[in-house]
């Protein structure tokens, strides 16, 4: 193309020009491109010899594509340039306007540095513009879409060698490098951006297959678990709401799939659980509780929440693993029951009754002088008349918050009934009871006690506690009564106690004496037991031996 006079550049050269740049943006991958550029120069530029230097992440630049000896292409392409040697070549020589040229008069210092090079021989030059074989022109390349182009970021350098007219390129070539390496800039960024993009759809793609497979191994692991599974909604309206369930929760249940996404797991759970229920789904967390069947009957679940947090939007819905455990519970509750039963009777034993007493009391001060050193703490009464706390977080104290909500126990007063009420605790101990033993065996003594267990707890109210103590002692724990309220039971208890009992075909009678012991916080369950014995013990001597058992 330089052998042509310049202005008059002859269409078909231009043309050439044309064409190689189209071939440079329609090649189908970044080497591809890489090559077609290293060719147009050597075919539009009219250059014997031309290299493409590309930028590598780590800033150094790698000799990517080479044409016009294939002796120098399979020596250098692939060899590296150090970034600081590339940059000290394009800032010497001079600039022909984004060009760097380096004549051979200064060229020779960097003969010996780390850039990949070929040298070419040939005759020194006759004339001022000829070119010399160690003469270097390069035609930097630049990131697209940036005025004036070398404000933009490096991406490559294009080398050229060897002009074929002999002769340094005027105008025109300068001109034609240029805008061919502005073009090249243009094509290489493109056809990275298509590779990465390439790459990214590969990737995309694999992701979505294993996206894909992910889902269909949770769907199946869902679907086919042995047991129950449901998806929720978690926040919103909707809260709760069930949106998924497998066939092993429906079995459970026993409803379809359709009917149960109309419920909300607290729809389903008992009312005594639902507590437990929002603790479990507020923290994600596991909890114990009862689904109620489409029956009406409720089964024992363990329930593990797990919530499924999306990264921008936040929790979105609870994957909920139910676990049938109604055989285990049944038994923990049948251990713990004959832990705290008499095998006997099934009535509460003595440790549990102990405990049902403790429960009811504090171990706060209730006599007078304990009270007065309470009032002089604080400044105002301890108490209130009907036995109540008062809250003293007031200006920051807080000495009774445990018992802020504690119904304090209080016993009557007095000998005469003043109409008050209190946790009777009555002591019953069964006269003539070891004579049966004695005379008719331990078969028939068992079967008089099974007996008197159940008549006591007949004659007693919802919510009062029998318990047996031990050998023929029973308590009953009656909240709620006056002195004469307690009397009265007593005299039932006992009038029930002393009708005849049938044991190993014999009917026998046994009699009962009563002691009426009144809790009142401040003492201990074995403080209150030991009073009501010991008004037992006094009640059973006040009475005449021929009058404590009928018959």
């Amino acid at each position: 193309m330089e052998s042509e006079s310049e202005p008059y550049v002859r269409l078909a050269s231009l043309r050439q020009l044309h064409q190689v740049m189209a071939d440079m943006n329609t090649a189908r991958s970044l080497a591809d491109t890489l090559q077609t550029v290293a060719n147009g120069v050597v075919t539009a530029l009219g250059y014997e010899l031309a290299c493409v230097n590309l930028v590598r992440p780590d800033g150094d630049l790698v000799v990517a594509a080479f044409s016009g000896n294939q002796a120098a292409e399979a020596l250098i392409t692939g060899r590296v340039g150090s970034r600081e040697s590339w940059e000290r070549r394009l800032g010497m020589g001079e600039t022909w306007g984004d060009l760097v040229f380096i004549p051979h008069t200064e060229g020779w210092v960097l003969d010996d540095d780390d850039v990949p090079q070929w040298y070419t021989d040939g005759p020194a030059p006759r004339f001022e513009d000829e070119w010399h074989p160690s003469d270097r022109l390069f035609a930097p390349m630049y990131t697209p879409g940036v005025q004036g182009g070398q404000c933009g970021e490096l991406i490559g350098v294009l080398s050229v060698d060897r002009p074929r007219n002999g002769r340094r390129p005027g105008a025109w070539g300068r001109e034609a490098l240029q805008m061919y390496a502005f073009q090249a800039a243009i094509a290489i960024s493109n056809a990275r951006l298509r590779s990465n993009m390439q790459r990214a759809l590969v990737r995309l793609e694999r992701e979505q297959q294993a996206l894909r497979a992910s889902e269909e191994s949770f769907r199946q692991a869902f679907e086919y678990a042995p047991s129950g599974m449901a998806i929720a909604e978690m926040g919103g309206d909707q809260h709760g709401r069930i949106l998924r369930t497998n066939d092993a929760l429906c079995r459970l249940l026993g409803r379809p799939a359709s009917a149960m996404r109309r419920y909300s797991f607290s729809d389903l759970v008992h009312p005594e659980d639902i507590g437990t229920l929002l603790r479990t789904s507020a923290e994600g967390g596991r909890a114990e509780l009862r689904l109620g069947r489409r029956d009406g009957t409720y089964v024992w679940v363990s329930l593990r929440n797990s919530v499924v947090a999306d990264a921008a939007d936040g929790p979105r819905f609870l994957l909920t693993h139910v676990e049938d455990i109604e055989e285990r519970k049944r038994r923990e509750l049948q251990l713990a029951h004959r832990a705290s039963h008499d095998s006997l009777t099934g009535l509460p034993n003595s440790a549990e009754l102990r405990s049902r007493l403790s429960s009811r009391l504090c171990q706060r001060p209730t006599h007078t002088g304990a009270l007065e050193s309470v009032d002089a703490a604080f400044g105002h009464p301890a108490f209130d008349a009907d036995g109540h706390g008062f809250d003293f977080r007031q200006g920051g104290a807080a000495a009774f918050d445990a018992f802020d909500h504690h119904v304090h126990t209080v016993a009557p007063e007095g000998e005469r009934d003043d109409g008050s009420k209190g946790l009777a605790v009555l002591f019953c101990d069964l006269d003539g009871f070891k004579s049966i033993n004695d005379r008719f065996g331990h078969n028939a003594g068992d079967a008089v006690l099974i007996e008197v267990a159940r008549r006591l707890s007949q004659c007693v109210r919802d919510g009062d506690t029998v318990a047996r103590l031990g050998g023929d002692e029973f308590v009953i724990l009656a909240d709620g009564l006056g002195k004469a309220d307690a009397a009265d039971l007593a005299v039932r208890l006992r009038n029930e106690i002393i009708q005849p009992i049938r044991a190993e075909g014999r009917a026998v009678r046994v009699g009962a004496s009563f002691g009426i012991g009144w809790a009142h916080c401040g003492m201990t369950a074995d403080e209150v037991l030991k009073s009501a014995d010991e008004r037992m013990y006094v009640e059973k001597r006040s009475r005449p031996k021929q009058h404590r058992r009928a018959g």
